[in-house]
């Protein structure tokens, strides 16, 4: 399902064009991730699992990278009216390799209890069937990513063997007839981004022109400085109870990329 590399780059390159902004911020909607409760903007249950890098707050390898967001986000925060978008915890941001199971799926698939521990040792034998490459992996940033619900930023790999070294953990994951029998299987095509927030209520009635200029000036704006790389030195297999976190146990699945 996943794109070929030459295919993966002309995507994304076409994702950050103005005209992608103007044609996408006509679907946009709130989010029903993040809702507004007593003056305050909570997070609602959405729990899943998912392979990632090491979220921000634990990345000491990534430093730079996820403080260029962080100020970034506050830019977007800035430029935005109130309530339009929902920023996450920076301690959150992370590039998601494989997305696995989540919200409903989970809830229905996690009533056995053999379920989880199961996942867990399954995604252990995929992760294992990957190749530690000789040179490292870097992904760039191309501009915003603008999605139906969110806010992201958008990554292209820096070289083939980056991109071709991910698909590699994906397809370790997406093949495994054991994965796919817990009902773990690849529903979207990969597009590598870091969500940065989600749309609120105050988006379903906000001037889209606006945000459209905004998002495209805040997109230039990424492309206009040298902005640090993401090194994705380690996929890990993670839990989440909302979007805000996302955590793991010592023993689960993790490799060294």
């Amino acid at each position: 399902m996943d794109d070929s590399y030459q295919i993966y780059v002309n995507r994304v390159a076409r994702m950050t064009l103005p005209e992608a902004y103007q044609s996408q911020v006509q679907h946009i909607q709130p989010s029903p991730k993040f809702q507004p409760s007593e003056g305050q903007i909570e997070a609602t249950p959405f729990p899943g699992y998912t392979v990632l890098t090491p979220p921000g707050v634990e990345d000491d390898k990534n430093t730079a990278f996820y403080q260029y967001l962080e100020r970034y986000q506050q830019q977007i925060i800035a430029q935005l009216d109130p309530g339009v978008f929902f920023p996450v915890p920076p301690s959150s941001f992370h590039m998601t390799l494989a997305d696995l199971i989540w919200d409903s799926a989970y809830r229905h698939a996690s009533e056995s209890p053999t379920f989880e521990p199961e996942l867990q040792q399954r995604v252990t034998q995929s992760l294992k069937k990957c190749r530690q490459g000789e040179k490292p992996i870097y992904w760039q940033v191309m501009g915003l990513f603008l999605r139906t619900r969110a806010i992201g930023i958008c990554l292209a790999p820096r070289e083939e063997d980056s991109y071709e070294r991910v698909l590699q953990v994906r397809q370790a994951i997406y093949q495994n007839p054991d994965l796919i029998a817990l009902g773990i299987e690849q529903q979207y095509n990969f597009t590598a981004h870091v969500t940065l927030g989600y749309f609120g209520e105050a988006a379903a009635t906000a001037d889209r022109q606006q945000i459209s200029q905004t998002l495209t000036s805040l997109s230039q704006q990424a492309l206009d400085v040298d902005a640090p790389q993401i090194w994705v030195h380690r996929a890990e297999l993670r839990k989440f109870d909302d979007m805000t976190r996302y955590y793991r146990e010592p023993d689960w699945a993790a490799l060294e990329l």
